[in-house]
């Protein structure tokens, strides 16, 4: 039987290196809990501190890992009661991994291939895979392995990059799973439901389990006339999707694409999987769409003109259940050392900053690595989580001080990332992502200092006679 274990909630931006400003690949994820705040850390794990044998918390699963592990970035729990949920990273090769986008399944297919309470689930992907892959391909093909030798107990997308390459991959059932190649000049918004549609077997830019087309065509799983799109075969179509899942992947998609608003209702069950932007997307457009609440729509629950039912009829990307952002950049321009960038915020991303840390290091900032279970304003994540707290209680008077200091912040990150960016394989990165993380800390304080400063004068406790 399965360990009662922690809630996961999230959504997910890909795109590939002719999508974005500077050719390079992105993948990127909130990692959604419950309502209940649970801190963050980032930590750098070296090879020599790698498991050789490895046994899950939840499940009790457990195997051999290879000999020969590479160093990664990690973002694990400050809490391990549940398991390491190391959640994303970019190793030495410079490979990148995000797991997991919680998804949706159907009866139909489990009841062939039902979950397996002795698998694995999101809490080990990460550990299990990252430290041993060259490649995203590579990624793909190790975690594909895994699954079905061990299975999983729930449903999940995970993200793979390189500099060359974005994969993504869904698990299927217990047992099975299909993963596409992301086209170089797209980029995809993916929520908690199944997303892959249309699923070409004989493309050299799919992968799945050996049987999966038989196991469809023999079992009578497909709905549609022709082609297998995954998503009518084996995700949902439910009303739930209408309200939590379908929305967001709109909403992003009209940010980039703005035609969609138009073609798809943001209720729609068919919204694409891969679409192409109207620009070319920079890290800012990315933090911009994981923080969004339906800004400018009827459905923004800090809106003063839509009515109640409206501002809380759909789920917002941003909002309290935000744990970490990671935006992980595999860049092409730069020297290899340099050319993993771990992005990385903590808390409700409508009052955070992500940072531009550099992958390529031996160890990560204190503020951000050391953070405790316990409130702690010391911590980046708990000064985020602050100033989130009392952003959302004075919205209209913090959020203008908020996208004046983001502003500052990206200003600042890109400026120490140009010069180091300049000094090649030379430059002291250890030094650098403190100082990254220092500007984080300083611009932090700093805007909770404004809230308190600001706020003060228009609390409800006060009276108009003074001595």
């Amino acid at each position: 039987m399965l360990k009662k274990y922690r809630a996961s909630s999230c959504t997910t931006i890909l795109a590939g290196k002719k999508a974005t400003i500077n050719g390079a690949t992105l993948i990127s994820r909130n990692e959604d809990g419950s309502d209940k705040l649970n801190p963050q850390r980032f930590v750098l794990i070296k090879s020599e501190d790698q498991m050789h044998h490895y046994k899950a918390v939840i499940s009790g699963c457990e195997f051999d890992l290879p000999e020969e592990a590479q160093a990664y970035t990690s973002i694990p729990d400050a809490n391990t009661e549940f398991g390491i949920w190391a959640a994303a990273g970019i190793n030495e090769s410079n490979v990148a991994m995000s797991a997991t986008e919680t998804i949706t399944t159907n009866p139909r297919i489990q009841g062939l291939d039902p979950y397996d309470e002795g698998g694995l689930g999101e809490e080990d992907f990460v550990t299990v895979t990252l430290p041993y892959i060259k490649t995203a391909r590579e990624g793909v093909e190790r975690l594909g392995a895994l699954l079905t030798a061990h299975g999983t107990y729930e449903p999940n997308g995970i993200a793979f990059s390189d500099q060359d390459e974005v994969w993504w991959l869904e698990t299927i059932g217990g047992h099975h799973w299909a993963a596409v190649r992301i086209p170089d000049n797209a980029y995809v918004v993916a929520p908690n439901r199944m997303n892959i549609d249309n699923f070409d077997f004989d493309s050299e830019d799919t992968m799945c389990s050996s049987d999966l087309k038989e196991l469809i065509d023999a079992h009578h799983l497909n709905p549609d006339f022709e082609g297998y799109n995954l998503r009518h075969i084996f995700g949902s179509s439910t009303i739930k999707d209408t309200v939590y899942n379908n929305p967001r992947t709109w909403y992003g998609q009209k940010f980039f694409t703005p035609e969609v608003e138009f073609e798809y209702d943001f209720m729609a069950q068919d919204i694409p999987f891969i679409q192409r932007a109207n620009r070319l997307i920079t890290v800012e457009d990315v933090k911009f769409v994981l923080s969004s609440h339906y800004e400018n729509t009827e459905f923004d629950p800090y809106g003063n003109t839509n009515s109640e039912a409206e501002k809380h009829m759909i789920r917002p990307i941003g909002l309290n259940r935000n744990m970490n952002i990671h935006i992980l950049e595999i860049r092409n321009d730069v020297a290899k050392e340099l050319a993993g960038v771990h992005w990385l915020g903590f808390g409700a991303n409508s009052f955070n900053y992500v940072v531009p840390f550099y992958s390529h290091v031996t160890d990560t900032p204190a503020a951000f690595r050391d953070t405790t279970t316990d409130y702690d304003p010391t911590k980046y994540y708990w000064l985020a989580a602050t100033c989130g707290l009392l952003g959302d209680g004075d919205y209209d008077r913090a959020v203008d001080n908020y996208r004046n200091s983001e502003l500052k912040a990206f200003s600042r990150f890109r400026g120490l990332q140009n010069e180091t960016d300049k000094l090649g394989a030379e430059a002291d990165l250890l030094k650098v992502n403190q100082s990254l993380a220092d500007i984080a800390m300083e611009m932090q304080t700093a805007l909770l200092g404004d809230m308190v400063i600001s706020g003060s004068k228009h609390m409800t406790l006060k009276f108009s006679f003074a001595d």
